[in-house]
């Protein structure tokens, strides 16, 4: 059975970065795209950024300027470096690897706060 499994969680002060990762326990991250979710309390899961197998990469405008994906298929992981955190960051951060099948992580919680 393949797992995602995110790692790089935490707290954090507003103005403070956390850089997130993502491992897979088989190699299926080639020739996919690669997601990031979040979901914050009370509220429904939200799209983050996309990272395709070329490598084009797309940000939601509440973090575009602030977050990068990037991936690495020979070790089978991804990340999510993010920087100028704001309080409204505060989610609970999901990997996922999309298509057929398709595979989420169990996610890792973010807390930006002072």
């Amino acid at each position: 059975q393949v797992q995602l499994v995110e790692s790089g969680g935490g707290l954090v002060q507003p103005g403070g970065s956390l850089r997130l990762s993502c491992a897979a326990s088989r190699s299926i991250f080639s020739g996919n795209t690669l997601g990031w979710y979040r979901q914050a309390p009370g509220k429904q899961r939200e799209w983050v950024s996309f990272i395709t197998s070329g490598g084009t990469t797309t940000y939601a405008d509440s973090v575009k300027g602030r977050f990068t994906i990037s991936r690495d298929n020979a070790k089978n992981t991804m990340s999510l470096q993010m920087n100028s955190l704001k309080p409204e960051d505060t989610a609970v951060y999901y990997c996922r690897k999309l298509g057929r099948p398709d595979y989420w992580g169990q996610g890792t919680q973010v807390t930006v706060s002072s």
